[in-house]
């Protein structure tokens, strides 16, 4: 009895500590993680140079504010101090001649004058008329009085502000102009005038087309996911094949079917008009209804995919068992079955709102001139206006709007489980 009492613990092998093992089963665990860590790190080098690195180099530029500080910097340094409220010193002026007549070429001189042309219009034409017009002698005073007999506007405050006010290289005025603020000549933070407030309207209209896209995909995709879900699997099999198609079928291409679809001699129309339904062809295209009804049709899938994953996972005898309790068939669907979708629900609106909001080429070709959404200006700013800083503040605003949405859906879905 002794003898079996003394004998060795069962968990450790013959003739090895128990110490030994651990560590053993510790080195064999961390080179079963080292070996995970090898086969995703190629997708963790892609993600960084494709994904965090464009995302971190897009919110650097929008509050990057380098064209003024790099081209005037001894102007900036002579209007520290200044009042902002009268025209500065001549010292300013000969600063300004000197900081134009260093630069490389005129190029940078013409990347000046857009920056500063986007805080005063008839700016651009300001500093290009005094570039072409070096070099300028003499004392600050004559240079002073040179540019001002050049054109008149040198001797008023409003450009050297702009100067003033622009002379950091970090600045916080395009992500205040993409929500409708700006800064004052003294520097304070106020709203635009109101002919000059564009994106909140903007922002909204975005909002309230992605909402209306993201229900419609919703009313349409619910029957059909609960239709595909209750189907044997071969037929839903077959049936799913056409809900893909779009997926398989260039945006372009689609757009141009429904151009070709709605217009006012198109197939829609006519359709209505032989059948009675209207007397004249209705405006389809080149208008909201055209956006939506193209959007929800790109769209669907990604509504139809999450409910069809979620309803496959609801037993079905979940419902007969509340029919055979006494409840109706309705009701029984209602407070039954409908509750256990809701994650494929919010899965799929989120999906689809977030995919909404960030449109460009749909609005584009079949929407008016009210029907552009954010991302028609952000591509506008990129491609026409030049204007790399407005262009990623309005980028970092969907950034930011796609994140809080993430947010409050994590949130309800966290509420949610805890309920349950």
């Amino acid at each position: 009895m002794q003898a079996t009492l003394a004998s060795p613990p069962l968990s450790a092998p013959s003739g090895e500590a128990p110490g030994a093992l651990r560590q053993a089963l510790a080195r064999a665990e961390a080179r079963r993680k080292w070996r995970a860590f090898a086969l995703t790190l190629p997708l963790l080098v892609f993600l960084l140079l494709t994904l965090l690195v464009p995302i971190v180099a897009l919110l650097q530029r929008a509050v990057e504010n380098p064209e003024v500080a790099n081209a005037l910097p001894a102007t900036v340094r002579a209007l520290d101090g200044w009042d902002r409220k009268e025209a500065p010193a001549a010292n300013a002026y000969a600063a300004l001649i000197a900081d134009l007549g260093h630069l490389p070429d005129s190029s940078d001189a013409g990347a000046l004058a857009r920056r500063l042309n986007t805080d005063l219009p008839g700016a651009r034409s300001l500093i290009m008329g005094a570039y072409r017009a070096l070099p300028m002698e003499g004392n600050p005073d004559a240079i002073r009085a040179q540019l001002i007999e050049k054109d008149a506007r040198w001797a008023e405050a409003p450009l050297w502000q702009a100067i003033a006010k622009n002379g950091a290289r970090w600045t916080p005025d395009y992500l205040l102009a993409s929500v409708d603020l700006q800064r004052d000549a003294q520097g304070q933070v106020e709203r635009m005038p109101e002919e000059q407030r564009a994106f909140g309207g903007i922002l909204l209209r975005t909002f309230h087309i992605s909402l209306v896209v993201t229900v419609i995909c919703l009313l349409l995709a619910y029957p059909l996911a609960w239709w595909l879900a209750t189907l044997p699997a071969r037929s839903a099999n077959v049936l799913m094949i056409l809900v893909l198609v779009p997926f398989w079928t260039s945006i372009l291409v689609r757009v141009a079917a429904w151009i070709v679809l709605l217009q006012s001699e198109g197939l829609v129309n006519r359709g209505l008009m032989g059948l009675g339904v209207i007397n004249e062809p209705l405006a389809l295209l080149f208008n909201r209804t055209g956006v939506v009804i193209a959007m929800v049709h790109i769209l669907l899938p990604f509504m139809i995919l999450p409910l069809y994953s979620v309803m496959k996972s609801v037993p079905p005898t979940y419902l007969r068992a509340a029919v055979s309790l006494g409840s109706s068939p309705i009701a029984a669907f209602f407070r039954v079955y409908v509750p256990q979708t809701y994650p494929g629900v919010g899965a799929g609106a989120l999906l689809v709102f977030i995919l909404s909001i960030g449109y460009y080429v749909t609005p584009a070709l079949l929407g008016g001139a009210d029907d552009q959404m954010l991302s028609y200006y952000i591509a506008r700013y990129t491609n026409v206006e030049i204007n790399w800083g407005m262009a990623c503040a309005l980028g970092a605003l969907l950034l930011t709007a796609t994140l809080l949405l993430y947010g409050v859906y994590r949130r309800i879905g966290k509420a949610e489980l805890s309920l349950g």
